[in-house]
C-alpha cells in the first residue's frame, strides 16, 4: 500500500520538476499558457469521448450485450478528466493518452487481463469470469489425487455430506408431493422403470 502512495507522491513532484524545466526553456508566461492549453483541449476530449462512450454502452445494452470495455472507457475517461485538471505537463500528458482511443486501448487490455481477470478469478474462484475446471478428476489419473489413504472421504471416512450410506437421502411418502398416486404409477411419476 506504501508503494502505491509513493508512486501517488512522484507524480507531483515529477510534474513539478518538469514545469520548473519547460519555465527555464521557454519562459513562464508560455509554460502557463501551455498548462492552460493541454487542460482545455484535455476537457474537449473528455466531453466528446464521454459521449461517445455513453453512446455505445447504450447501444450494447439494446442488444442485451455487456458493455465491459465501454464501462472501463468510461473509468479510464474520469481517470483523464481528473489528471488534465490537475495543472502540470506530465498529469496532462497522462490524461491525454487516456482519452484518446487508439492509446486508450493498450492501457484497457492491460487493465482487463494483468489486473482486472485475475483478480475476479482469485476472489470468485474463476466463476466471475468463466475459467472454471469443469472435466474430469483435477489432477488428471483415473483415481484422482494419491493421498495414500488419507485423502478425503476415503471409504466413506472423513467430512462429507450427511446422510444415510444407502444411498436414499430424503424418503418422502405421498402425502409430501400432495399428489395422489396409484399403486401402479408410483414409480413411473418418480422416474423409475
Amino acid at each position: 500500500m506504501l508503494r502505491y502512495v509513493g508512486l501517488l507522491l512522484l507524480v507531483p513532484l515529477l510534474d513539478s520538476l518538469f514545469l520548473v524545466f519547460v519555465a527555464t526553456q521557454i519562459g513562464a508566461p508560455l509554460t502557463i499558457l501551455l498548462v492552460v492549453l493541454t487542460a482545455l483541449l484535455g476537457l474537449l476530449l473528455v466531453r466528446a469521448e464521454s459521449r461517445h462512450t455513453i453512446r455505445k454502452i447504450q447501444q450494447k445494452l439494446a442488444v442485451g450485450e455487456l458493455p465491459t470495455n465501454e464501462l472501463l472507457d468510461g473509468a479510464f475517461l474520469l481517470v483523464a478528466g481528473a489528471l488534465t485538471l490537475t495543472p502540470g505537463l506530465v498529469t496532462d500528458a497522462i490524461g491525454i493518452l487516456l482519452l484518446v482511443p487508439f492509446t486508450r486501448a493498450p492501457v484497457r487490455w492491460f487493465v482487463r487481463e494483468k489486473i482486472l481477470v485475475p483478480y475476479m478469478d482469485k476472489k470468485s474462484g474463476g466463476f466471475a469470469t468463466g475459467n472454471v475446471y469443469i472435466g474430469g478428476l483435477p489432477f488428471g489419473g483415473d483415481g484422482g489425487p494419491d493421498f495414500g489413504g488419507q485423502g478425503p472421504n476415503v471409504g466413506g471416512q472423513g467430512p462429507g455430506p450427511a446422510g444415510p450410506s444407502d444411498g436414499d437421502a430424503y424418503d418422502l411418502d405421498e402425502d409430501a408431493y400432495d399428489i395422489d398416486f396409484e399403486d401402479g404409477d408410483r414409480d413411473d411419476r418418480r422416474g423409475f422403470d
